[in-house]
């Protein structure tokens, strides 16, 4: 029983990676917009017409600079789809000044220091028996583990995002396409 589990997990695994490696095509679509490697994870997401509220966050958290950094950053970007199922009325106020401090914990519990692929993402799940889990530049936890061959990701909250689109290479990191905005604490 334990092998058939174990090899279940190995080719949820091999899945991913595989998706990984044809999603890592070169200057792939999101939102309508080829993605550059060679331009930073702002420049590219400002094209991107399903990432306009996590743009729109990541200005007004003033993470603008950060993002365009050197890094390497692991982005897990949620969607505007993402954002609309927070209740009614969040977006707007977290991007409010006064919540300033606040946006930036949601934004920054989204990147994990370091580049990330899907190679990298899978090696860690195997190397932690099923789960794998990443810290947070906010300081938090993800756990990330396989659903069939699909990576999904909880949160400090038992919140689940999906992985829909993997590999987006960067030239100061990664980004990852997620389903759902992620919470900490």
């Amino acid at each position: 029983m334990k092998t058939s589990k174990f090899f279940s997990a190995a080719v949820a695994i091999a899945a991913f990676f595989v998706t990984g490696i044809a999603s890592a095509q070169q200057n792939p679509m999101v939102g309508g917009a080829a993605m550059y490697a060679n331009k930073n994870i702002v420049d590219n997401a400002v094209n991107s017409k399903d990432h306009t509220t996590l743009v729109a966050a990541v200005k007004a958290a003033d993470l603008v600079g950060t993002l365009q950094s050197k890094g390497p950053f692991t982005v897990f970007a949620p969607t505007n789809a993402a954002f609309d199922k927070l209740p009614k009325g969040t977006v707007e106020t977290l991007l409010q000044p006064d919540n300033k401090k606040m946006l930036q914990g949601i934004l920054t519990y989204h990147v994990v220091a370091g580049k990330m692929d899907s190679k990298a993402i899978a090696a860690a799940i195997k190397a932690g028996n099923g789960k794998a889990v990443l810290t947070t530049v906010e300081g938090g936890k993800l756990t990330a583990m396989m659903s069939g061959s699909k990576l999904v990701l909880t949160d400090e909250k038992g919140g689940k995002s999906t992985v829909t689109i993997a590999d987006v290479q960067q030239s100061n990191g990664v980004i990852h396409v997620v389903d759902t905005v992620l919470m900490h604490k």
